[in-house]
């Protein structure tokens, strides 16, 4: 009854449009105003707008309607198509639909797609005004808003998958948007082929247990009669290795240790390309894909366990590494990689709730910092935090903005990352994973130092470039900024009740102490870096140029040279090794085979063009001795015969 009331709601009658307004940007945006840079910035802005009213229309509807219904129960579908009634009507219980899914997480993550794809566009006209690919630029943000909506509200695994490489597409383009620069291309590149790498098994996955299960929607998978059954009649090895190639798309797509390298790179896209993908986007659609199939994994096992381990070791990796990095979207590169990793290893203890409330606290200030860091680095020319420094007082909005963002990622209280930070140690701690739980509480330290770190080396202290005296804040970059850093700072407080709802766990005995402990850990990173960059007499320069000395800072700023060893087993064992092989097989095997049928073909040819001499003798003689032979032959069967 409560599913039928909010059916047939406004914003869920037309809860369709929440798709449609993106995808009307990229094709006007694509075809009529791609010359138009201006136009197609407004037109961009207004789809965002109308999209984002949808969908926060849609979310209070959602909320209202199921407010006293169990959480089990609160989802509902208001509108889907069949678009392959063949194959239902061929195979039975398969169908393919194009659905519109509506439950707490999948309504979590439209508002958060919708709001920050908005604040993107708004701040990419003040971005992008310069650059003569504005309107390609705003089509490819109208088709990757497309691609994640319809991706979050998949009811099923072809429909995800189907959107899933519309996000692969799109995210190339835009990593590689400005194409006349060879980084930035060979990041788009390696972007796309690490993750289509992870999406094969995916795919392989999907079709593995779709044929088990006979059906691809997420209600079958995850329901619990459903998957007593398969456990029951299918070898665990099998279950255990497809739900473990499924998860390997959600691996690469989150960019999970060692798929990794990909994301740093993918920082050659325009700045606002940077914020989307990596505040509530791309990377955490792995993530979100591990959350929609959590009762499906946990039937099983093997996935969660792996998704705890790597989780917490992508962590405390990524966040050792971005305490060294110079180039301020590195930083924050490695920190969204960080995070991920703190979503990653919340689901694999359990913690479903906390995982996907970090999802939607983290979406927020971390899209402020990008933005931030676009700001800076348009003000000053520069990526790196050598060529700033003193842009406290020449960028007063963005300095406070970039405050409460490192706040709340600090996991500070009553910032909104503590909340969901919080949450995410206590559910390792009730899980009785202590390996995981001290993993998170030493990579929330060393967040703490290197966002301060960042936030100290670019606004505190002495200019360190000329650009520094000639720095301004931009109106349209601004607001977006300012705007964002209300929700980093409060939404983490005022959303708890709605998380809570899912699954939380209780604190018990020292689990009371973990919010204070956390907190703690993230006070004592930010001392820590104010000592290094920031307090009286200390010369950053210098601090900088004694770090790079250090043959251990050296290893850590390479990246533990990953990329290196990428690029050198690419070159030696796919290039010269397996691309050789193979080009040794198909040279002189199967070309030399080829070649072997050509001649002897050709031999044969001038056999018979030599028989073809205009001789009438020679051709009575031919026509009689094959005459006899065929005889003989025919004789010779029939005595076989009889």
């Amino acid at each position: 009854m409560v599913a039928s009331a909010f059916n047939s709601s406004f914003f869920a009658a037309f809860s369709w449009l929440i798709l449609i307004f993106p995808l009307l940007a990229f094709i006007v945006n694509g075809t009529l105003l791609c010359k138009h840079k201006k136009f197609a910035g407004y037109f961009s802005i207004l789809m965002a707008a109308l999209s984002m009213v949808f969908a926060l229309g849609l979310s209070f509807e959602f909320i209202n309607n199921f407010a006293n219904v169990p959480v089990a129960e609160r989802f509902s579908i208001p509108w889907e198509w069949e678009w392959l009634p063949l194959l239902s009507e061929t195979f039975g219980k398969i169908s393919l639909k194009i659905s519109f899914y509506c439950d707490p997480i999948s309504i979590m993550m439209l508002t958060v797609i919708s709001v920050i794809a908005f604040f993107v566009n708004v701040y990419s006209v003040g971005y992008m005004k310069e650059d003569e690919g504005a309107g390609r630029f705003f089509a490819l943000l109208g088709l990757f808003a497309f691609s994640m909506l319809g991706l979050v509200v998949a009811t099923n695994l072809i429909q995800i998958f189907i959107f899933w490489e519309l996000v692969g597409i799109s995210s190339y383009m835009l990593i590689g948007f400005w194409y006349h620069k060879p980084s930035a291309v060979a990041a788009s590149k390696q972007a796309f082929i690490l993750t289509r790498f992870a999406d094969s098994f995916f795919l392989l996955g999907i079709l593995m247990i779709g044929f088990l299960l006979n059906s691809f929607d997420f209600s079958t998978w995850n329901n619990p009669q459903t998957l007593s059954l398969m456990n029951a009649s299918v070898s665990p090895a099998w279950l255990a290795l497809a739900s473990v190639l499924v998860f390997i798309g959600a691996w690469g797509k989150s960019a999970m240790f060692p798929l990794h390298i990909w994301l740093p790179n993918a920082m050659e896209g325009p700045t606002p390309v940077s914020s989307i993908i990596h505040s509530a986007t791309m990377v955490v659609a792995g993530v979100y894909l591990t959350a929609r199939l959590f009762p499906f994994f946990a039937s099983i096992g093997t996935v969660l366990e792996i998704a705890a381990y790597i989780g917490a070791f992508t962590a405390l990796f990524a966040a050792i590494i971005a305490c060294t990095q110079k180039d301020i979207k590195r930083i924050l590169a490695y920190s969204t990689l960080s995070q991920l990793g703190y979503m990653m290893f919340a689901l694999g203890v359990g913690g479903y709730a906390a995982s996907m409330f970090h999802v939607f606290t983290h979406a927020f200030f971390k899209c402020a910092l990008f933005l931030i860091a676009g700001a800076v680095i348009h003000a000053v020319h520069n990526n790196s935090l050598e060529a700033m420094g003193g842009l406290r007082k020449k960028m007063p909005f963005a300095y406070f903005s970039c405050l409460i963002a490192c706040l709340a990622i600090a996991g500070i209280p009553p910032f909104s990352g503590f909340w969901s930070k919080d949450e995410i140690l206590l559910s390792a701690w009730a899980a009785g994973n202590y390996t995981v739980f001290f993993t998170g509480l030493l990579t929330g330290a060393l967040t703490a130092f290197y966002m301060f770190r960042m936030f100290f080396l670019a606004f505190h202290g002495k200019a360190r470039s000329e650009h520094v005296a000639h720095a301004k804040e931009d109106p349209w970059m601004t607001v977006p900024i300012v705007v964002l850093a209300i929700p980093a700072a409060v939404i983490g407080y005022v959303s708890r009740g709605f998380f809570a709802d899912l699954q939380f766990q209780s604190a018990t005995g020292f689990g009371e102490m973990v919010p204070v402990v956390a907190a703690l850990m993230g006070v004592l990173g930010i001392v820590i870096a104010w000592l290094f960059y920031a307090r009286r007499g200390t010369d950053a320069e210098a601090v900088l140029e004694t770090d790079i000395r250090s043959p251990l800072y050296k290893t850590v700023y390479n990246k533990f040279y990953f990329d290196e060893m990428y690029y050198a087993f690419t070159r030696s064992f796919l290039i010269r090794g397996v691309a050789g092989f193979l080009k040794a097989v198909d040279h002189y095997i199967i070309d030399a085979l080829g070649d072997f049928i050509a001649n002897v073909l050709q031999w044969l040819g001038r056999v018979v063009r030599l028989l073809q001499n205009g001789f009438y003798a020679t051709y009575a003689v031919l026509f009689v001795a094959g005459l006899v032979f065929g005889m003989l032959v025919l004789v010779r069967l029939f005595f076989y015969i009889t």
